[in-house]
């Protein structure tokens, strides 16, 4: 096998014979155990020292997808932490009389950095209950925030992830080659959800909120992963918006 660049990495046929005696000789270790000890074995750290493990388990699964290793099979629920049941079942979540006042009187709006879990369960059910794609908790780098007014009251949720692997408008726009789309694609960051809550209509609150984020979201992504992001891509469905905010 040839020397081959998964993940942001080289990947050599030394290497790839390492992972495949790593898993034979520990059969007993599942998805997650080889992927944190594949981390600490390479030393394979972001820019503030934290261990890539779902970097390495991306690596693991891409190199199973081409099939040249075999993974143990799931003990959990296909993620980095078990199952949880579908938070479906609950009550209807703050459904709040509508909210129709200027945005002046709104101000100053407070865009809020998730980083607990209660934050992250409150994320999760409004854009699980509101927005037309549901919501899963998203894969590897990534960002969420909730904006709230002045009073507190909850206005809309935001969700950073990675970018597209291949997109070709994107691409030519940017101008570079397919090595440098692999080394390089870690600096860019996709709008993967945005929601304005359904009774809250405020005339430019989207544009706001949105303005928020773009402006912040390159020094929170430095201070969480250890490197800028420089460029924000976004996908929309052209039979259902028109793209505007």
């Amino acid at each position: 096998m040839e020397t081959i660049f998964l993940q942001g990495r080289w990947l050599t046929a030394d290497e790839l014979d390492w992972i495949r005696q790593l898993i034979g000789h520990h059969p007993e270790w599942g998805r997650y155990r080889l992927s944190l000890h594949l981390a600490e074995q390479w030393n394979w750290r972001n820019g503030i020292g934290r261990l890539k493990d779902m970097a390495a388990r991306s690596l693991l699964l891409k190199l199973e997808r081409r099939r040249l290793v075999e993974l143990p099979r799931r003990q959990r629920g296909g993620g980095s932490r078990p199952a949880k049941p579908p938070l479906y079942h609950q009550p209807p979540l703050l459904r709040e009389p509508l909210l129709e006042d200027p945005l002046e009187q709104l101000l100053p709006i407070n865009l809020m950095s998730i980083d607990t879990t209660e934050q992250r369960q409150l994320l999760r059910r409004l854009l699980s209950e509101h927005h037309y794609l549901g919501y899963k908790r998203p894969v590897g780098e990534n960002l969420q925030y909730l904006a709230r007014d002045r009073s507190g009251r909850p206005l809309a949720c935001l969700v950073f992830g990675a970018a597209a692997w291949k997109c070709a408008p994107r691409d030519q726009l940017i101008g570079w080659s397919g090595p440098q789309r692999e080394r390089n694609l870690h600096l860019l960051a996709n709008h993967m959800r945005f929601l304005i809550l359904p009774w809250v209509q405020v005339k430019h609150l989207a544009s706001h909120v949105l303005g928020l984020a773009a402006r912040r979201l390159s020094a929170d992504w430095q201070a969480k992963y250890g490197h800028p992001i420089y460029l924000l891509e976004t996908f929309v469905q052209r039979d259902r918006f028109q793209g505007g905010c």
